[in-house]
């Protein structure tokens, strides 16, 4: 084995006995781990997750659905969406979704055994009525449907999240996206800091923050523990880990996809940075291989977003049910 293979395995194993010891890694540490690039060091990073995974992550999968409240005619310009209003997708537009659709989709979830509910709203912020309305609908799935709830509604302030939590919604999900290096070369209508800025409003609150990104969008390996690093800011309960779904009429549209062992290794960079937080399968795994989708679960995925997601199809529950318990995990 050369040097530099053999510096790569130190650095692993330093790191490991680091984070087993209780140590949160330092960035320069982290960025170190990014930049492994030989078979033999990433093969040990995976294998390095899977005993942080096993020595500090429950055996309980935590299962969320979503439904969308909001949808397209949306003023952000995120250049991988296709509820944008800067694009041509075809996606479904409405305003605000049908109550007793929204309640039956909840009553239906919490029947299958899914742990929580969640509405996402399209734009830059969910507000006013449509806010009061999405607050009403969640306090009667919070009350009457037993399944917990969250929602996902955009930049709102101290004064709407406050609505929301009278509302008996606890968690509140606001991805970051991407890195912040990375940030500005896909969106022009908002920044990180707005996101950060609603995460620690919702937090002085009591939020339960949940709060991740898309990988594959044509980041750097370092780019995304870049936004690992900057995810502890958020200090989320939750990291949901999405895959580009490359959409037709966005600019991202031709994005090559990112490979399979790629975002195994992601997963793994992902549970070095947060040893104890849940990583969450989100959009875009469903083109995983199943052996794949195991390894990543045994090296940090311990949540899923189950059911059809919001402008692409996502796993059955049935489907999620059996890998979970391959994988070591109750459902």
């Amino acid at each position: 084995m050369n040097e530099s293979k053999e510096k790569e395995l130190r650095i692993v194993a330093e790191a490991l006995d680091r984070v087993l010891a209780g140590e949160t890694l330092d960035e320069n540490t982290l960025y170190a781990l990014a930049d492994i690039d030989s078979p033999e060091g990433k093969e040990a990073l995976v294998e390095g997750a899977i005993k942080i995974t096993s020595t500090f992550i429950p055996k309980k999968f935590d299962s969320c659905s979503i439904v969308n409240a909001r949808s397209g005619h949306c003023s952000e310009d995120c250049r991988w969406c296709a509820q944008s209003a800067h694009y041509k997708t075809g996606c479904n537009t409405y305003d605000i979704v049908d109550h007793d659709y929204a309640r039956r989709v909840a009553a239906h979830n919490s029947s299958l055994g899914i742990g929580r509910f969640s509405l996402v709203g399209s734009g830059r912020a969910v507000k006013g009525r449509a806010l009061t309305q999405v607050c009403s609908l969640l306090r009667e799935v919070a009350e009457e449907d037993g399944i917990s709830t969250c929602a996902s509604l955009g930049l709102l302030n101290a004064d709407e999240l406050r609505e929301l939590w009278d509302a008996g919604v606890h968690r509140y999900h606001c991805n970051l996206e991407t890195a912040p290096s990375y940030f500005g070369s896909l969106v022009s209508t908002h920044t990180i800091a707005d996101k950060l800025a609603t995460i620690a409003e919702a937090r002085k609150i009591g939020f339960e923050i949940c709060s991740g990104g898309i990988i594959g969008m044509g980041e750097t390996r370092r780019q995304r523990m870049e936004l690992a690093i900057t995810l502890r800011e958020a200090q989320p309960v939750s990291i949901p880990l999405n895959i580009l779904c490359p959409i037709p009429g966005t600019p991202l549209a031709d994005t090559p996809p990112i490979s399979e062992d790629e975002i195994l290794l992601t997963v793994a960079l992902f549970r070095f940075a947060h040893p104890k937080v849940q990583l969450r399968f989100a959009g875009g795994r469903e083109r995983l291989s199943r052996d794949t989708q195991l390894r990543a679960m045994r090296a940090g995925v311990n949540g899923a977003i189950v059911g059809d997601l919001l402008t692409t199809i996502g796993s059955t529950v049935a489907a999620d049910r059996e890998l979970c318990a391959e994988a070591g995990y109750e459902f």
